[in-house]
């Protein structure tokens, strides 16, 4: 019987960015064999909802010739670099609905997005990251522009708060045998010097790192996974819970304060 062919998601705005997200996505694809598809949604302008019909169409239809041109000219140098071809589209309209269309039609394996250089996890405007990550209910790679995944660059995996949902993945045996080094596992909640105990999962040697919570511990912590040349952080997040913020703080401050690419699962 065939492997499965997996499928990844690129959502992007466009900006400044979308170069380390399209090749963080390829580096997963190539470890998981994986088709990437690329989908970027434009909001409609007030000035076409001001205008008339007809100056309306034109100019949507310039701005559908600009977009296309500039998916493009973004998509066509990292393809031919990394030998990989990708499938891209856009649409006009509500960006919410559009990329909840569109993930109910395509069903990817696995969605990347982007990481934004601000605090606050925004995404193509209306909290898209923080909405994907609330409603949609399958796994999610939040890309990094600096220390993420990168093609043909050795794999470190990490986990956080005992995030055992990532020997659940389909893919979990190609991930691991993309790296010669043991899991890293970093908690939060007791003393700093009981770090670094080894133990086995599922025949995976697990490094602990626990440390006492303070107002310097996701420092720490980024400290620790650029130590030890982390890349890929999987986070544990509660699906069962639809009524409150799809992340409690500490996971916010994790993702805001550490510069490696966070895969929610």
């Amino acid at each position: 019987m065939e492997n499965k062919k997996y499928k990844i998601l690129v959502l992007s705005d466009l900006k400044e960015g979308t170069d380390s997200t399209l090749k963080n996505a390829i580096s997963l694809s190539k470890i998981i064999d994986a088709d990437i598809e690329f989908f970027h949604v434009k909001k409609p302008t007030d000035i076409v909802e001001r205008e008339s019909q007809l100056s309306a169409m034109r100019t949507i239809n310039k701005e559908y010739l600009e977009t296309e041109k500039k998916i493009k000219n973004t998509i066509e140098p990292i393809s031919r670099v990394y030998d990989m071809k990708l499938k891209s589209s856009f649409a006009f309209g509500n960006v919410k609905s559009e990329i909840n269309d569109y993930l109910n039609d395509s069903k990817p394996d696995v969605v990347v997005i982007g990481k934004r250089k601000s605090k606050s996890l925004g995404f193509i405007g209306d909290n898209i990251t923080k909405h994907i990550l609330k409603t949609y209910n399958g796994a999610i790679m939040i890309a990094s522009k600096e220390n993420g995944l990168e093609p043909e660059n050795q794999l470190s995996l990490g986990m956080f708060n005992n995030n055992k949902s990532l020997f659940n993945l389909n893919f979990i045996d190609n991930l691991l045998n993309q790296t010669t080094e043991p899991v890293r596992s970093f908690s939060i909640g007791k003393k700093l010097d009981k770090t670094e105990e080894d133990k086995i999962i599922s025949d995976i040697k697990v490094v602990d790192y626990v440390f006492e919570k303070n107002d310097n511990v996701f420092t720490t912590v980024s400290n620790y996974l650029l130590k030890n040349k982390v890349n890929l952080l999987f986070v544990d997040r509660d699906k069962n819970s639809r009524n409150h913020s799809a992340f409690k703080s500490e996971i916010k401050d994790m993702v805001n304060k550490t510069n490696v690419s966070v895969f929610f699962n």
